[in-house]
């Protein structure tokens, strides 16, 4: 077996069989078709990942089609998220098509069941409907109604389109198999009644498709030639095909419906509901918070879109559903932002450095590099004066022999500057440390190329210029939900929200961030990667910590 071969997921191993048993690639042809009932997550990019893939693979067309059949549920806004994020992702759909689209043809095919015999209209209600649909070991019992006349049932069909009678009153379901083992095949419905506007049709209808007829249907009439979804529709595969059964034309490509498993997120919900409930009950900050699984969620926290792409390609299409550790996303992210973020001083938590040898008044516009990853290095000016601000943690007035930081007598490198020397502290009246007086070696200029430049000091910190220092607003998040698996707990998942998933902080940056746009991107040296955030004012920046430089979750699960 070739590498390429073996390289191949069960799907790609799917299409190849079908392309050797005959199948032309000329009409291969996928989509990926949301509900437009939500914001897209996480594992919806996995799904749009292989769809579109599949179509760059082959380059097949790859439609996205709206499963709008519910406007109880489904919003404009929805649809404009939805078409944001899959462009966002990078990705470019042939067609832009909707489930509304075809309500006519779905109409028409359901008369054409109902004068066939195998359609109907009953009059129960969902309770009695469930009840007589049985359990996986006992078999369904016949509605009362299943042997209406053709007469009857299409005038009561047309009557329902026309609006004649309330929601729930009446309902078309299929006449298939009341004993089926298949639950699902015990006389779906396939109309309901729903006096709702629609986003697209308005007041045009007042019956809607269930989701299992005009699905397969839509794929049909889009002439998709492989309709792929996740696990939970294994068991409608049989439905799927059953409807095709009555209406596929030979000579046009019957769709084949495939299943893969959903990759689960840990430390998040993936349900639109509970990501709804949420949103709604103010856990969080809207649908784009940066703490959620959407699409939207991680383009605001500073996520990159090849970042997810990476990701979806990493873990890959399995057969059976799995939990993914948010950890394996985050690297994604420090793997794409380490290649692009330029490197920028910013100090979170500001102690005061004094150099009392420099002389007052005097500043220095240093030279630094932007990112050592680019092939051709570029570089920007960086202020540097007498006092300035190092992160608070990067100072102990007595450490150890493995604190390689500033420490009183100790010497550390300022990043493009000197060397400096700790010389005493100022404390107030608490005993906190207010400032630390250092002495600098004048020789020790980084890049001047002096003798003492070149010494080898153990540490090296950041730092910012106090006078040129910028006050932003800086949001720290954390995981969403304190445990990896919040749906799989005895109790609600909403008792399991992190309580400091948020916490928001004054903070200090070099003078070159105010001209910093929403959405850019940078490391903040030794700190993490963050982007401004679209709530920054020409008075305040306001940045996102997008992830770490590494990975310090585990640590915190051992403590």
């Amino acid at each position: 077996m070739s590498e390429e071969a073996k390289s191949l997921n069960f799907i790609e191993h799917i299409i190849e069989e079908d392309l050797r048993a005959g199948f032309s690639k000329e009409k291969l042809r996928f989509r990926f078709p949301p509900e437009p009932n939500g914001y897209l997550h996480i594992g919806h990019a996995s799904s749009i990942c292989l769809n579109f893939g599949l179509g760059l693979k082959y380059q097949a067309p790859v439609n996205l089609r709206f499963d709008d059949t519910n406007p109880a549920k489904e919003e404009q806004e929805y649809v404009d998220a939805i078409k944001r994020d899959v462009s966002w992702l990078g990705f470019k759909w042939e067609n832009e098509c909707y489930a509304s689209d075809y309500f006519q043809q779905l109409y028409e095919w359901a008369l054409m069941l109902i004068k066939e015999g195998k359609a109907y209209v009953d009059s129960q209600s969902s309770v009695e409907i469930a009840n007589q649909k049985g359990t996986p070991t006992r078999a369904g019992e016949e509605s009362p109604y299943r042997n209406r006349s053709l007469e009857e049932n299409l005038q009561l069909f047309e009557s329902m389109k026309a609006g004649a009678f309330p929601e729930g009153s009446h309902v078309l379901r299929a006449k298939i198999d009341m004993a089926s083992s298949n639950m699902l095949m015990r006389d779906p419905i396939l109309y309901r009644i729903l006096h709702k506007h629609h986003h697209r049709t308005a007041n045009d209808w007042c019956i809607y498709p269930m989701y299992d007829w005009a699905h397969g249907e839509s794929d049909y009439i889009e002439q998709i030639s492989h309709s792929l979804c996740t696990l939970e529709f294994a068991m409608h595969r049989e439905l799927y095909d059953w409807f095709l059964d009555q209406l596929v034309d030979s000579s046009l490509v019957r769709p084949k419906q495939r299943e893969f498993a959903r990759r689960n997120l840990s430390h998040t919900v993936v349900s639109k509901r509970k990501l709804l409930q949420l949103v709604q009950e103010n856990h969080v900050k809207g649908w784009d918070d940066p703490r959620m699984s959407t699409i939207s969620g991680m383009r605001r926290r500073g996520y990159p879109p090849m970042a997810i792409r990476n990701f979806a390609d990493t873990i890959g299409i399995a057969k059976r559903d799995n939990l993914i550790d948010v950890s394996l996303l985050e690297f994604c992210v420090r793997e794409e932002l380490n290649k692009t973020a330029p490197r920028v001083m910013a100090v979170l938590d500001p102690v005061k450095v004094v150099i009392t040898n420099y002389p007052e008044g005097k500043e220095e516009w240093l030279d630094a590099e932007n990112n050592p990853e680019e092939e051709n290095l570029t570089y920007r000016k960086v202020p540097f004066s007498r006092e300035l601000y190092i992160e608070r943690e990067d100072f102990q007035e007595e450490a150890n022999r493995k604190f390689f930081r500033l420490k009183l007598g100790g010497e550390v490198r300022l990043k493009n500057a000197y060397i400096i020397k700790a010389e005493s502290v100022v404390k107030d009246a608490e005993g906190v440390i207010t400032e630390i007086h250092c002495t600098y070696d004048k020789e020790s200029k980084s890049g001047s190329g002096t003798e003492a430049s070149l010494r080898k000091v153990k540490g090296t910190l950041h730092w910012v210029s106090t006078s040129h220092a910028k006050e932003v607003e800086v949001r720290l998040y954390d995981r969403l939900f304190t445990v990896a698996e919040p749906d799989r707990q005895e109790n609600d998942f909403l008792s399991y929200v992190n309580p400091d998933s948020l916490s928001v902080i004054s903070a200090f940056v070099e003078p070159s961030l105010l001209s910093a746009k929403e959405g850019d991107q940078f490391q903040f040296q030794r700190m993490g990667y963050f982007c401004v955030d679209k709530d920054s004012t020409n008075d305040k920046l306001v940045f996102n910590k997008t992830v770490g430089l590494r990975d310090t979750w585990a640590k915190v699960q051992e403590k």
